[in-house]
């Protein structure tokens, strides 16, 4: 199964990502987890930036679902330009997407993944409309 990337997109973030040592499996290239670790550094990182982070007292984001299409393989030594977007901001959720592509290859893209990311009250269990703010930073 292959997910898409939609065109009509808003780019957010970007940030690098060095590549470690450790990142590598038993194959010399970086293990598929980690590729999901990094879609979720960029993801919490852009979050951070824009005062989102969750409030296990109040309110905040959680991811529903998440995907990683691989493309090409990633290896050490390297570092990875991560470039996050979003879409579909609708009552209380939102889509995000990440680019992974090396910084000495530009334009090269070597995975893309993302998530749907819903904004709920924690303290209830429940999805709640995205404050304006938020809403402000995605549309």
């Amino acid at each position: 199964m292959r997910f898409d990337i939609p065109d009509e997109k808003k780019l957010v973030y970007e940030m690098r990502i060095p590549i470690r040592w450790g990142d590598m499996d038993a194959m010399g290239h970086v293990n598929n987890a980690m590729y999901f670790r990094y879609l979720e550094v960029v993801r919490i990182e852009w979050m951070r930036s824009i005062g989102a982070q969750p409030d296990p007292r109040g309110e905040g984001p959680v991811i529903v679902n998440a995907f990683c299409n691989f493309y090409r393989q990633l290896e050490y030594p390297a570092e990875v330009l991560a470039r996050h977007y979003v879409a579909n901001p609708g009552r209380s959720s939102f889509d995000t997407y990440i680019t992974l592509e090396r910084v000495d290859r530009p334009g090269e893209i070597y995975a893309a993944g993302g998530a749907t990311t819903v904004w709920v009250d924690f303290p209830n269990q429940k999805s709640k409309p995205l404050p304006q703010w938020l809403r402000d930073a995605i549309e």
